[in-house]
């Protein structure tokens, strides 16, 4: 069946060697960067629970596309919000391993979390909204 891996920009520099078992094993896992140019969640944290006061966070990536094609895998930038459907139809319909490079904004923020020093079964949804078993 199909896997999907999704990560951010700073995750996919933390594990980019894996490529290599990739292209070792030939293993058709589907690849979708979320790159905004940041430590994402760090950027996350910072934003909700500090005030946004904003340090070390910035990034300047590869061309990841370029790498991962190094590696024998298909790959491609997707830019704009209206390209990613066919991005993900033409990731989908390869029979190998494809990588999505998908540009996000540095402001957008990924749910659910759990925050540091609360119990796993305390989420947020989102900015406003927890789920806690508590509850």
């Amino acid at each position: 069946r199909p896997v999907c891996i999704f990560c951010g920009d700073g995750g996919f520099q933390m594990t980019i060697q894996e490529l290599g078992a990739i292209m070792q094993y030939g293993t058709a896992v589907k690849i979708i960067v979320l790159n905004n140019d940041y430590l994402g969640n760090v950027r996350q944290w910072q934003a909700m629970f500090y005030d946004n006061r904003f340090s070390q966070t910035p990034m300047v990536n590869p061309d990841f596309v370029a790498i991962v094609r190094a590696y024998g895998i298909k790959a491609e930038n997707v830019e704009r919000r209206e390209d990613l459907e066919p991005a993900i139809r033409r990731m989908m319909e390869h029979p190998g391993a494809y990588m999505l490079n998908v540009r996000v904004d540095e402001r957008d923020m990924v749910f659910p979390m759990t925050p540091g020093g609360e119990a796993v079964d305390y989420i947020l949804l989102d900015e406003d909204t927890v789920f806690s078993d508590e509850e």
